[in-house]
């Protein structure tokens, strides 16, 4: 922790470029450190934000490249610059060491940037272009031009376990802005003074490039109808959302039966399978479940890309994976936990899969509190197959074997599951023919797959997906992470003999 107090928030929603504050507040309940108020958010709110969202799109959303690039590249510019005070508050709040705060810092500014330098390129504009056939028979072709063009008005969901890069500046407003789409932002109640800086930086960005105050809206949770009111605003044209599935669906339904459904690109979670075939576990089995222990644990399993399950054969080799996991697990220590809630939920998910029949406890402990310490267990595939609890993601630092028969009944655990945002194989030279009959299915149900590795950590780049089929996200064709995470604040329209002169710069020759 840092020695002195830098930064002291002041608790209020900023709206179309102005600080305002609430009759109700809340305290927050940081991991350590002092507890602050902030104003509780109201559907008045949210309606002021989106109608400033929907005057500055007017200007935002036909602005230059150029220029949202230099917009994106002083929000980061402007995060760093209060990057004391963002690790100081984001420590308390969450818990999360020094470390992590300023390297999640790093990737959250450095998404930023990489969004100004891909709008800069244009290639995301997918620019077609149809010449017109005037002697065509029997009928002419017109001249037809194609263009990716911002939606509108955004609203972002700040998740609980990524105070920042899935934040109020994270991968969705970061995409959005680089759209040309206005963004209004729920922050989470497990961080409001990390919002709240974070707010303030992008607010200076917006004073120092000249845009439009209305660009960018925070404001703070404290019930669900400000999150109700969000996706139901009429003005509002897209959602992005990190979060649990419970809470995802529920948002989902409702931009589903708005009188104008639109979009909700919702990433939900995942158990994120890890395949462990024959010879790889033989050969390797000892140094595979010590690599497993170090990604279960990490961050005390609160990744949406935390591999919870381990499906092996079983015999001898899965004795010892099983007892090797078990030996890396018992060294970690107790790790503090997001939230109060996030604790208890993971204290329920453990006594849900520690009562499930078929289920053998491998390693228990004691979490109490806030506290978390992991948890490892057992079972049969014939188990695992007629009971779809075992699937469903416990948030935190519990593992699962799932001991197969056969190869053949791992293929049907494959074929069992739902959609993941990751699967992986572990697998040597000899285990190619197996592999190949895996890839396939594991294909069909996650949005990455892996070989000789472990999926916590996602990688900011063109060639990430996270995402998947759901429940692991609620629109298959998306990605949250990554430079094609733009296209889901994106739609194509169709330009037809349109004088050049009246058509968008980016389509003129």
């Amino acid at each position: 922790m840092l020695d002195k107090p830098v930064f002291k928030p002041h608790g209020r929603h900023l709206i179309d470029g102005e600080w305002v504050g609430s009759a109700t507040t809340f305290a927050s309940s940081p991991a350590h450190g002092p507890s602050f108020d902030y104003s509780v958010g109201t559907p008045e709110h949210v309606d002021a934000a989106a109608k400033a969202a929907e005057e500055a799109f007017w200007t935002y959303g036909y602005s230059d490249r150029a220029e949202r690039a230099a917009f994106l590249n002083a929000i980061a510019d402007e995060i760093d610059a209060r990057g004391e005070a963002i690790t100081e508050i984001g420590t308390s709040e969450t818990g999360l060491p020094q470390a992590r705060l300023e390297g999640e810092r790093g990737r959250t500014v450095g998404q930023l940037r990489l969004f100004a330098s891909h709008i800069e390129k244009g290639d995301y504009l997918d620019r077609r272009h149809d010449d017109a056939l005037p002697d065509r028979k029997p009928l002419p072709r017109p001249d037809l031009k194609l263009m990716q063009r911002p939606v509108g008005p955004v609203a972002v969901f700040g998740a609980s376990n990524f105070p920042l890069a899935f934040s109020t500046a994270g991968g969705d407003t970061a995409s959005a802005l680089a759209a040309g789409c206005p963004v209004v932002v729920k922050g989470h109640s497990a961080h409001p003074g990390t919002g709240e800086i974070v707010a303030e930086a992008i607010h200076a960005a917006i004073k120092k490039c000249g845009v439009h105050p209305g660009v960018f809206s925070f404001i703070q949770g404290g019930k669900r109808d400000v999150g109700q009111s969000l996706v139901q605003h009429p003005l509002i044209k897209a959602v992005g959302f990190t979060g649990s599935l419970a809470g995802g669906r529920a948002l989902f339904d409702l931009c589903a039966a708005r009188a104008e459904p639109i979009p909700f690109f919702g990433e939900l979670g995942s158990v994120n399978p890890m395949f462990l075939l024959p010879s790889a576990l033989s050969a390797r089995g000892t140094e595979i479940a010590k690599g497993w222990a170090g990604s279960l644990t990490m961050g005390a399993g609160q990744f949406c890309t935390n591999p919870g399950i381990s499906v092996v054969i079983d015999g001898p080799d899965a004795d010892a994976y099983v007892e090797a996991a078990a030996a890396a697990l018992g060294d970690v220590g107790a790790q503090v936990m997001l939230t109060d809630g996030i604790a208890a939920a993971y204290r329920e998910g453990r006594d849900r899969v520690a009562g499930s029949s078929g289920v053998r406890e491998v390693l228990t402990s004691t979490c109490d509190l806030r506290n978390a310490t992991p948890y490892l267990y057992a079972t049969t595939g014939k188990d695992w197959l007629s009971n779809r609890e075992l699937g469903e993601e416990v948030f935190g630092p519990l593992g699962l074997v799932v001991r197969a028969t056969d190869f053949a009944e791992m293929v049907a655990v494959a074929k069992s599951l739902e959609g993941q945002l990751t699967a992986t194989l572990h697998m040597d030279d000899a285990d190619v023919g197996e592999a190949r009959q895996l890839l396939p299915i594991l294909e069909r149900k996650a949005g990455r797959l892996l070989a000789n590795g472990f999926p916590t950590g996602v990688e900011v780049a063109d060639a990430m997906v996270h995402g998947g089929p759901y429940p692991a996200s609620t629109n298959f064709g998306a990605t949250s992470v990554g430079t094609m995470a733009i296209r889901r604040f994106l739609r194509p329209v169709c330009y037809q003999n349109m004088p050049e002169s009246i058509l968008p710069k980016d389509l003129r020759t």
